[in-house]
């Protein structure tokens, strides 16, 4: 998915070591994908204050959504640098496609994961057939080890696996013994949780990882080791747990629950985060936006740094303007 936002922030990351409850809650803030029947996405990450969360950078949360309303998502062909997007749903269907020559659907229970490495292009709309859209999206920054690799794309089936009362779907990284089969290039956690009215469930986690808790359906109490007693979080609210902790425990108080649990080791690098773009300097944001509008949306060079997207009916994605002068970073 891509950040169609008409003005983003410049981010450096990561931000400060918070000072803070064992417990912090995070909340979404509404970002339109553009258009006059725009479907709304709640943002928790990056914000102020809080960037990542392990190598997790960004966090979109939206539906569900009816379709015949909202009119589906309609993201055209873009670019990435840097990262990997993973696209996780709870309802309907997306086609995606891409300048590595992927064309996948991605349906609840299947992960896409895309590695942008050195630069990709891709677009994501939603199937014809599909009348309500629910899902989140979700960044990783890559190392710098890695940022440079050639992209690729995976698609994989996840098992669901019982622990304690929830049902449990690991997408990324592993979990109770429960393992993801795709690419990740730091330590990482993701996995979606279900709950019933009443149900709880209690993971032991990697104390080396910091961790994030976003509540799809809900509410629902967190609890960790630390804290004096347990929070109620609402839905589309990020739930931040610095890393040391060993315990996590999430119970569904007044009805069924759905959560998705992230986690990573602290990104220890410096990083820019600008539109769909992610490096190292102001300087590589600005060439970026350049060879895009100059090779893609200019229709220069096709064969450059970010491809070209097949079978797709429709123009790429302009790039916003840059701002005149250099933003101040914002941790």
């Amino acid at each position: 998915m891509s950040n169609l936002e008409r003005d983003p922030v410049e981010l450096t990351c990561p931000p400060d070591v918070p000072d803070g409850p064992v417990v912090q809650v995070l909340e979404p803030r509404e970002v339109p994908l553009g258009g006059p029947r725009a479907m709304n996405v709640r943002r928790t990450l990056p914000q102020r204050g809080r960037t990542t969360i392990g190598a997790w950078c960004f966090a979109d949360h939206y539906g569900p959504d009816d379709v015949a309303v909202s009119g589906g998502m309609v993201v055209p062909p873009h670019p990435h640098t840097g990262l990997q997007t993973v696209s996780w749903l709870f309802e309907g269907e997306i086609e995606h496609r891409d300048s590595a020559g992927s064309h996948e659907l991605v349906r609840p229970g299947a992960v896409n994961l895309m590695t942008a490495g050195r630069g990709i292009s891709h677009s994501e709309v939603s199937t014809p057939g599909t009348t309500r859209l629910h899902g989140v999206q979700l960044w990783v920054a890559l190392p710098d080890a890695s940022r440079h690799i050639g992209p690729f794309f995976e698609h994989a089936e996840t098992v669901p696996v019982a622990i304690g009362d929830a049902t449990v779907r690991v997408f990324v990284g592993s979990l109770a013994g429960s393992d993801a089969a795709v690419t990740v290039f730091s330590p990482l956690l993701g996995a979606q949780v279900d709950l019933p009215a009443a149900g709880r469930v209690e993971f032991e986690l990697d104390p080396s990882f910091e961790h994030g808790v976003l509540v799809d359906v809900g509410p629902v109490a967190i609890a960790a080791d630390g804290a004096d007693a347990p929070t109620e979080v609402a839905r589309s609210e990020l739930v931040y747990l610095e890393s040391g902790r060993r315990r996590l425990s999430v119970s569904a108080p007044r009805g069924p629950a759905r959560v998705v649990l992230l986690g990573g080791v602290p990104f220890g690098e410096e990083l820019v985060m600008w539109w769909n773009f992610i490096g190292r300097s102001h300087d590589e944001i600005v060439e970026y936006r350049r060879q895009w509008q100059a090779d893609v949306v200019g229709r220069d060079n096709p064969d450059g740094r970010f491809g070209t997207v097949t079978g797709y009916e429709g123009a790429p994605l302009p790039a916003p303007e840059l701002p005149t002068v250099r933003l101040k970073p914002r941790s």
